[in-house]
């Protein structure tokens, strides 16, 4: 068994996102304080410091978790990577965290090669910086010691907790929706489609479209779906949606049935007062072009 960590250290200079984000995990799981220096001999072989993103060593059991030592073409891995692993979120990590990559990228392989291997512009990524990361990692930066109950490191607790609740909370909400999901196969017009329904299931998650778009993709239906029905989380009924903006759903064609309160200008979306399969199913045909 782990003695408890009593420091969490990290290098000095320049701080980037996966060190940040490293000793954001780190910190909600020890809350222990966060030194900005250079490791000695000693605190890399001592388990009850954690060593993050220096000292050139991976050794998880001694809560080491470097990546610069790694060959020059291995696959891209950060600091964050290592942890996340560490905690067993790693897989969860890459479904529910699209910015996981290329922040691995980033990381690793600079900005340029990112650019490359995301299939834009280098200056893209520089119009993609937000003052919230700049401040963040400028403050963190400057910091040599970070302590319990100053402000950096209490809002570095709040996002290490925020990312572990939305990873815990996506595979939950991703498994309920595998579980509970219906296919509907439709004909309309001599025309055939898709769509997906989630039926009202008590104490289900008030949201439930990030998990049905993941269980889309994750399941490679995204070129067979047309549109999906999820119960109403502002109220008793459903919302219909067309999905991935397919073409030929466009939900102003039904705004003036009694059923349907709301109606979005652009099409896109419908909410209705109807709970009834069948009158789903009704409404979203006549969606349909």
């Amino acid at each position: 068994m782990h003695l408890p960590i009593h420091t969490i250290l990290t290098h000095p200079g320049g701080a980037h996102k996966d060190d940040f984000l490293a000793c954001s995990l780190m910190a909600h799981e020890h809350r222990a304080p966060i030194v900005r220096r250079e490791p000695t001999a000693e605190e890399l072989n001592d388990p009850q410091v954690c060593v993050i993103d220096v000292g050139l060593e991976h050794t998880p059991s001694k809560y080491n978790f470097d990546h610069h030592q790694f060959p020059r073409d291995y696959t891209p891995t950060c600091a964050l990577t290592l942890v996340l692993q560490h905690l067993g979120l790693y897989e969860d990590a890459r479904l529910f965290c699209d910015w996981l990559e290329p922040a691995e990228w980033f990381d690793t392989r600079g900005p340029g090669k990112t650019a490359e291997w995301l299939g834009i512009s280098r200056e893209v990524v520089g119009k993609l910086n937000s003052p919230i990361d700049i401040t963040m990692l400028r403050r963190f930066a400057k910091s040599e010691k970070l302590s319990p109950g100053e402000p950096v490191y209490e809002l570095m607790l709040m996002i290490g907790e925020d990312l572990i609740k939305h990873l815990k909370g996506a595979r939950e909400k991703l498994d309920f929706v595998s579980t509970h999901v219906q296919r509907w196969e439709m004909t309309k017009g001599g025309e055939n489609f898709s769509a997906l329904y989630m039926p009202r299931v008590e104490d289900a998650d008030d949201d439930l479209s990030s998990g049905l778009t993941r269980y889309i993709f994750l399941n490679e239906l995204d070129q067979e779906i047309a549109g999906t029905v999820i119960p109403d989380s502002r109220g008793d009924g459903f919302g219909i949606a067309r999905f991935n903006d397919h073409p030929q759903l466009d939900f102003t064609r039904i705004e003036d049935e009694d059923d349907v309160h709301f109606a979005h200008k652009s099409g896109f979306l419908c909410k209705t007062s109807a709970t009834d399969p069948e009158r789903l199913k009704e409404i979203l045909r006549g969606g349909w072009e």
